[in-house]
């Protein structure tokens, strides 16, 4: 009985996953209309009420419940067939769903899936840039590039490149107050935040006598690395940037490096992270072994490159009238 249902089951499972039929049509390319008559026809052919109705939300009924837990698994299994199928053609097909921080993904994105897609051009790839961090299972996400300290997590990683972060101040706000020679200085500071991280207001430093943990005060905070080093370059006060947000204004001497004794511990690694799974899309593996090839010689030897095409690319943009 279950046999001719499969398109029923699969759009009721999505239709649970996006707590609406609007986004499990979104997600499926179908009309509104279409998911809520193929929901309808699955519980008539079963015989028995899955969703309660109302005009402001849906839920589950027992029986729905029960139901989903299979249908999940079901669904499943003819995706891990259909990638293992695509696998066999051996060209890539469908959208490659990939998230990544939005400053990063600004400068070093762009050169990257143009040059992927070159090479798969059967592929669609979609691309959602945020500072927060992603839940890749409720948001669809195939996989995500993530700048971080890897902690535990059910999420497979590997690992792309290291990055490194540094203190950093302009020359005019160092004139005028002076440079802190210890982590404990900076207290007494004007400082900059960056929010998108569990404690911005504590700062991590693993020095000469062991880690050291400051209290700042900011003056200023945001949720993006790029606004927090511009408010750094034009003097606001004391930052700790990622060295690919700052490498360019550290070399043309618009900001210093502060602290040199003091590694700051938003240093970390650059990762390639997708939900654990038996079958890995192709569409994702080939990807993620493009993005090790690009890195293998160190985020510095890709990092020119990709800083000039975005530094153009900028250049390229034109205020709205």
């Amino acid at each position: 009985m279950l046999i001719g249902n499969l398109d029923g089951m699969t759009v009721f499972a999505r239709v649970v996953e996006e707590r609406s039929f609007s986004g499990a049509a979104r997600k499926l390319g179908m009309s509104k209309s279409a998911v809520s008559k193929h929901v309808t026809k699955l519980e008539d052919n079963l015989g028995i009420r899955l969703l309660n109705r109302t005009t402001r939300r849906l839920s589950l009924t027992d029986a729905g419940s029960t139901f989903y837990q299979h249908c999940a698994r079901v669904v499943e299994e003819i995706e891990t067939a259909e990638h293992a199928l695509t696998d066999l053609r051996g060209t890539p097909r469908g959208t490659l769903r990939i998230s990544a921080p939005l400053t990063f993904g600004q400068m070093y994105l762009p050169q990257l899936v143009t040059e992927f897609m070159d090479k798969y051009p059967g592929l669609h790839v979609d691309i959602h840039l945020a500072d927060h961090m992603v839940d890749l299972v409720a948001e669809g996400i195939d996989m995500a590039i993530r700048i971080t300290r890897l902690k535990d997590s059910s999420l497979i990683a590997r690992k792309l490149a290291d990055f490194t972060g540094h203190v950093v101040a302009s020359p005019g706000y160092l004139e005028q107050y002076g440079e802190p020679k210890t982590p404990q200085e900076l207290a007494e500071h004007r400082t900059i935040s960056y929010t998108n991280v569990p404690s911005p207001n504590i700062w991590d430093f693993d020095g000469p006598d062991g880690q050291v943990s400051v209290r700042v005060n900011p003056v200023m905070s945001c949720n993006n690395g790029e606004f927090t080093s511009v408010a750094a370059i034009r003097g606001l006060g004391i930052a700790r940037e990622p060295e690919f947000i700052v490498a360019e204004a550290l070399s043309e001497g618009r900001l210093v490096r502060i602290l040199h004794d003091y590694d700051p511990l938003s240093s970390g690694g650059i990762y390639a992270v997708y939900p654990e799974r038996r079958h890995l899309p192709s569409k994702v593996r080939v990807f993620i072994d493009f993005l090790v090839e690009k890195f293998k010689g160190g985020l510095c030897n890709f990092h020119q490159e990709a800083c000039a095409e975005y530094r153009e690319g900028r250049g390229r943009q034109r205020p709205r009238p």
